[in-house]
């Protein structure tokens, strides 16, 4: 089973791991990296106990994390090893998380383009197999929404009865990647008085792509980014101003007030002074006078400056 996210092709596949022709295949190991049973053993019986001496050499690691060796005379060119447990076996759903994290960040710090995952603690660790797929699927997704994941992605499975529970990561990452084309998405807009006690101007900026017309500056959030940061953002990239004393007036979420598609923005109110220099998606840039602005404004931005303004006029009262 195959899906792509991006640039990234992710597979769930029942076999034998240290029989696949890929970059690089991962250990479930401990933390003193004795390669004794489940598949730490079958690579060390099959890829060659100098496996298990370079991965000692670097022992002891911590849990969660993860080293690199050669991998003998299997078909991989690499074998990660990254602790799930210590010498007392134990194991839990937040090591597998931090051990996926590891095995990944060294791919993207060694270049491998290709890594084939077993269910990490689901074996002599005796977690769920459904579960550990979840939250590896997890991280790998993450991986790839930041720009650092391999190009492909193998989750292996033994047995027939552990592929049929892995497979509930296959769904659970279709949906992922469903949600993330289908949205909401999540938006800013920047409310810019010339002044938070008795303002008398606004800056509006006129649209370069559609849906035309007038609006506030704003724009998408960026993965990685907060509200806060993304409206400052914008604000610059548009307008060339510097938000000050800026906060969040409230979210608007109405499924049609996008014409375009779902979008939910979460709106600020501050000020600004200074010239408008405009750029990125703003083909113009103005200062409006609150009595005299333009009569088409996008989306729901007038119904925006109008919450603004009486928020505004509240704190005054009070």
């Amino acid at each position: 089973m195959r899906l792509q996210i991006r640039d990234t092709i992710i597979e769930f596949v029942r076999a034998d791991i240290t029989a696949l022709e890929v970059e690089a295949i991962v250990n479930a190991a401990n933390n003193m990296m004795l390669m004794g049973g489940g598949v730490a053993g079958a690579i060390k019986r099959k890829g060659g106990k100098e496996i298990e001496d370079q991965a000692r050499a670097l022992a002891p690691i911590e849990i969660g994390e993860a080293i690199i060796t050669s991998a003998g005379r299997l078909p991989s060119k690499y074998v990660i090893h990254t602790a799930t447990m210590g010498m007392d076996f134990n194991t839990d759903y937040d090591i597998v998380r931090r051990c996926t994290r590891a095995v990944l960040e060294l791919c993207s710090e060694k270049g491998i383009s290709e890594v084939a995952f077993p269910a990490l603690g689901a074996g002599v660790g005796g977690l769920d197999v459904a579960l550990v797929s979840k939250i590896m699927a997890q991280e790998v997704f993450k991986a790839i929404m930041e720009d650092r994941a391999p190009k492909r992605v193998y989750f292996v499975y033994y047995s027939e009865r552990d592929f049929e529970e892995g497979v509930l990561a296959y769904r659970y990452l279709e949906h992922l990647e469903f949600k993330s084309i289908e949205g909401p998405f999540l938006t800013v807009d920047a409310v810019v008085f010339d002044d938070l006690e008795s303002p008398s101007r606004i800056v509006l900026i006129e649209r370069k792509n559609p849906p035309f017309g007038w609006a506030l500056p704003g724009g998408f959030v960026d993965y990685g980014e907060t509200v806060e940061e993304a409206v400052r953002r914008e604000l610059e990239e548009e307008t060339g101003l510097i938000y000050k004393d800026y906060r969040q007036l409230k979210a608007y979420s109405d499924p049609k007030r996008d014409e375009r598609f779902h979008t939910v923005t979460i709106a600020f109110l501050g000020w600004a002074s200074g010239e408008v220099r405009p750029a990125s998606d703003a083909a113009r840039g103005q200062w409006f006078e609150l009595n005299s602005l333009p009569e088409k404004i996008a989306f729901d931005h007038r119904d925006i400056i109008n919450d603004a303004v009486s928020a505004v006029m509240r704190d005054r009262k009070v």
